[in-house]
């Protein structure tokens, strides 16, 4: 079977998406942590840290874009789709490490030790133009994840969940707990404020730890999934079976496997049982033929590989009668 280049293009919106998230989350890093040390907020500390921990995640994010867009060559004949889902991995370690852990530890740790509190009045500046950026950054992900699940007709939350396009899908729940997370610091802030106590301070700091704690694991998990081979979703390998039965000559897909190598690049494989009666010629054109329709139905479909193979109900033919071999 013919193959196209399997070098699928980086789509440039999750690129645009994930840039933009990236300079936002180092700005509000920096001044976060400058808020953190004149108020001695620990729950500033802590979004220092995830504001820190974000930025590294979206480098990585920008890595695994770029490599997975190399061309297939000799080493790596189905090219490099799935590298992008092992710096993903690594993106959501790099959250877990970099912001849910500093965040915990700090928060036991004024919880245990207390702290001296300063002017909170810089923190609360800082978290509101935090706020304001992190919404910008928030609304480019949501953008992009609304218009992408209108052309497949599902819903976005639906479409957020079981999205391939892990870069993006990362951007929308570090922004999203990003948000939470400036709320729950000016709440420990303004507790702290009120109270003269460093306690709500310190349980403010641990709840934004354990939020970034849910946004690693389900981030890890979702690329886990990729890595080790996820299928389409139901709804689409029956649609590619349907797709395929309507090929002249072809009358059972007998066995479907189908494989995401990237947001853009799908495998389709299928042992195919054709009309008894057709010749080569025809097995061979109705094979091509069910590559080209797959292709203009799903642009995502990447590579297609059909076998011909006989139903269950076939035998095989007698030597020397049939077109056996003498």
């Amino acid at each position: 079977m013919s193959e196209p280049d399997s070098g699928a293009a980086v789509p440039t919106e999750s690129t645009f998406t994930v840039i933009v998230a990236a300079v936002a989350n180092l700005g509000i890093a920096v001044a976060k942590a400058i808020a953190g040390i004149i108020s001695g907020s620990s729950a500033m500390l802590s979004e220092a840290a995830h504001s820190v921990a974000d930025t590294v995640t979206e480098l990585l994010l920008l890595t695994a874009l770029k490599r997975s867009e190399r061309p297939a060559d000799e080493e790596h004949p189905l090219g490099y789709g799935p590298e992008r889902y092992v710096w993903a991995l690594l993106a959501s370690v790099a959250t877990f490490v970099g912001g849910a852990v500093f965040a915990i530890y700090d928060g036991i740790h004024t919880l245990t030790h207390g702290e001296e509190l300063g002017d909170p009045l810089i923190s609360y500046i800082v978290l509101a133009i935090a706020f304001v950026l992190e919404g910008f950054s928030l609304r480019t992900g949501v953008r992009q994840i609304r218009a992408e699940a209108a052309l497949l007709g599902t819903p976005a939350g639906h479409y957020l969940k079981v999205t391939p396009d892990t870069a993006v899908k990362a951007v929308v729940m570090e922004d999203t707990a990003a948000l939470a997370g400036l709320l729950l610091a000016a709440g420990g802030l303004l507790g702290a404020q009120l109270s003269g106590s460093g306690i709500f301070d310190g349980v403010a700091s641990i709840l934004i730890g354990v939020l970034l704690v849910y946004v690693a694991w389900e981030l890890g998990r979702s690329n886990a999934q990729f890595l080790i081979g996820r299928a389409l979703p139901r709804r689409m390998r029956e649609a590619v079976v349907d797709e395929i039965l309507t090929v002249p000559h072809i009358v059972a897909v007998l066995e479907l496997t189908t494989l995401i190598q990237g947001p853009k690049e799908i495998l389709i494989a299928a042992k195919v049982d054709f009309r008894d009666a057709s010749s080569a010629r025809q097995v061979e054109w109705a094979c091509e033929e069910a590559e080209e329709q797959l292709r203009e139905r799903f642009p995502a479909i990447r590579r297609v590989y059909l076998d011909p193979t006989p139903g269950l109900g076939d035998e095989a033919p007698t030597p020397g009668l049939g077109g056996g071999a003498p």
